[in-house]
């Protein structure tokens, strides 16, 4: 089949119509769902995510007995340099005794409750164990941590590429009718930005997430064993901190929507205005198309800067909180030291715990934006993929080798929208090799007629048949294989002549691309350009004119040697020179394949075999262009609007 794109019915609305239309969703349709649905995407990965998870929980629990050790180490010290200030020679309690003696009840408690040993000093290579003992286990939580880091980077851009490929499997499983209603920019923004966003909240959020929640559980595990009382005064800061960082994330999810939702439509406004660009300025809408850039950019600025707004004061408050926290361990940790009821490393390594619990709340409270961000991007791509897909092919459906060309629409009728009927109780038979041009005006159904043989849109009634077997019977694969199409809109993708010549064709080799450029009068310019059939060439390259490139098009046609031929309109945009060897290429193209011609022009069409004149849907005339103009009829109007002076009535 040739890689012409299938010429279909355009989008309701014109380029410049449609992009303004409607404001973002005010809220997200499922948060929790798709947030369900988005963790879902990881299942394949389960194994690894249990691996991350253990290595995770294996990292926390060893680096949350670093701040008691250490506290350790600064008891050695305290104490060391209590004992060194007090006379050797006494006992402990006698040093007691005189304290109280004094007047010194505080000072006493603390030291009875110590291990304090008068005259002997600070015990330097019991501290230094102890540091080496902090220091291997915060290497090997270190060493589990970019363990997991490493496989968690697998785990998101694994199920990141089953998203990708999901998407790109989807959109060929759309009809094309789904491609009617959307703007191809934001159809783009779905499968690489959103998609890309996806990837970097999985990426940043969901191991950084597992991390806190198991860092908050034993860091919290420990502050009970060292001080029960303390720790109950660190548990206001979970219910208070949750509670301000959900009524901040409710408002902030609707921005992130906005956000989503108003990048989709600038990149499809960009998209189209690029697109069509020359046309823009031909018409003088380029300060329609720049006013309408500046209230799309303006929407995503405001909301964009809502959502991060909104988003980002979470951090700050849950700060707010654990300060506030934070000054009450201080305070009251402060006070037990005096009394004696906990030694000042205890108290040192409760205060690393409460700003260790208090961290991964504030990392939580900040990763809700890339969460929130991500779900919303994540809702958009599964739009995408809950679509409405073509109906699928029959299982048993009839091998098909190359077709012989016999064509016949047996009482069709079809529509776009259910109460608007286009086309109704067709019948028409092509015989094998025959050519059969079509005309009529605008909208009479010329498109829509070709589109329905390749199954570009399913008949609502009657039956299509190809060599007497109902095209639903094939695979759409192997119907389309049978047709070439030359349209009025050429396409060329980036690469070289050599490889847009031999893109229709299962067999590229060399040879057959030049057969194929000499049948389309095209050899002689590929090999006047600087690296002949290797020069570069792209779809907007304006090196290449309109005529050269419906040639090239049409020797695509050839390498692919399609059974039927399909021509849309294919001579109306070159000039009368130009005409005259695309004309020359496609009777050869022609030659012994079944062929529908799309004409306005009907100097091009006078020698087909039958001629249908289509309007509103339903084949008013057919005949040959002899009988066709000795009727006199609607055709005959058509051609004397276009040849007056050339008819003799």
């Amino acid at each position: 089949m040739s890689t012409q794109r299938p010429a279909t019915i355009a989008p309701r609305g014109g380029p410049m119509g449609g992009m303004m239309g409607g404001g973002p969703p005010a809220k997200s349709k499922d948060f929790k769902g798709s947030l369900r649905r988005l963790l879902g995407e990881l299942h394949p990965e389960r194994k690894t995510i249990v691996l991350v998870l253990g290595l995770i929980t294996s990292s926390v629990v060893i680096g949350s007995f670093g701040p008691k050790i250490l506290g350790r180490a600064t008891n050695y010290i305290f104490y060391g340099f209590l004992g060194h200030r007090i006379p050797s020679g006494i006992s402990k309690e006698q040093a007691i005794a005189g304290m109280r003696a004094k007047g010194e009840d505080r000072l006493a408690d603390m030291l009875e409750k110590s291990s304090v040993i008068p005259g002997v000093g600070i015990d330097f290579p019991a501290v230094g164990k102890v540091l080496l003992l902090a220091l291997g286990l915060y290497i090997v939580s270190s060493i589990f941590m970019w363990a997991q880091a490493y496989l968690m980077a697998g785990v998101t851009q694994r199920s990141v590429f089953r998203l990708r490929r999901l998407s790109e499997e989807k959109i060929g499983r759309l009809p094309l009718s789904y491609f009617d209603t959307q703007s191809r920019g934001d159809l783009l923004s779905r499968v690489t930005n959103d998609i890309d966003n996806i990837s970097n909240s999985l990426q940043q959020g969901l191991a950084q997430i597992l991390n806190s929640l198991l860092t908050v559980l034993s860091v919290l595990i420990m502050m009970v064993w060292i001080s029960p009382e303390l720790a109950l005064i660190s548990l206001i800061a979970i219910p208070l901190s949750i509670f301000l960082s959900v009524r901040i994330a409710k408002r902030s999810q609707r921005e992130f929507i906005a956000q989503w939702d108003w990048t989709g439509k600038l990149n499809g406004h960009v998209e189209e205005m690029h697109t069509g660009h020359s046309l823009v300025k031909v018409f003088g809408r380029r300060n329609q198309a720049i006013a309408d850039f500046e209230t799309l950019n303006e929407n995503l600025r405001t909301s964009s800067f809502r959502a991060q707004f909104m988003s980002s004061i979470i951090g700050p408050t849950t700060t707010l909180v654990s300060n506030l926290i934070y000054v009450a361990i201080a305070v009251l940790g402060g006070y037990r030291v005096a009394t004696g009821s906990m030694s000042l490393g205890d108290v040192q390594a409760f205060i690393q715990y409460s700003r260790q619990f208090a961290m991964p709340l504030a990392q939580i409270a900040g990763l809700m934006n890339t969460v929130q961000s991500g779900v919303a991007s994540a809702e958009r791509v599964f739009e995408l993929l809950d679509a409405k897909e073509q109906s699928p092919d029959i299982a048993s459906s009839v091998p098909m080798q190359r077709a012989v060309g016999e064509v016949r629409f047996e009482n069709v009728s079809f529509s776009y929208e259910k109460d608007r009927p286009l086309i109704e109780n067709l019948n028409l038979v092509v015989a094998p090799g025959q050519t059969v041009a079509i005309v009529g005006p605008t909208g009479a159904g010329k498109t829509t007629l070709v589109n329905l043989i390749m199954r570009f849109y399913e008949i609502n009634d009657g039956s299509i048949t190809l060599d007497g077997t109902d095209i639903r019977s094939f695979t759409r694969d192997d119907l389309r294989r049978q047709f070439g199409m030359v349209l009025q809109d050429t396409w060329l993708f980036d690469g070289t002549m050599r490889e847009n010549i031999a893109f229709g064709s299962p067999d590229p080799n060399q040879d057959k691309v030049v057969e194929a450029a000499k049948a389309a009068n095209i050899d002689h310019f590929m090999r006047s350009l600087p690296y002949g059939y290797e020069s570069k060439v792209s779809d907007d390259n304006s090196s290449v004119s309109n005529g050269e490139r419906q040639l090239i098009t049409i020797a695509r046609a050839f390498m692919a040697d399609p059974a039927i031929l399909i021509l849309d309109e294919a001579t109306s945009s070159v000039d009368t020179r130009t005409e005259v060897l695309v004309q020359q290429a496609m009777s050869r193209l022609r030659k012994g394949r079944t062929s529908f011609v799309i004409a306005h022009r009907l100097s091009t069409i006078r020698d087909a075999d039958t001629i249908l004149f289509m309007d509103k849907g339903k084949i008013i005339e057919q005949g040959t262009h002899q009988e066709l103009m000795a009727e006199k009829g609607s055709y005959f109007d058509l051609y004397a609007s276009q040849f007056s002076s050339a008819i003799d009535i």
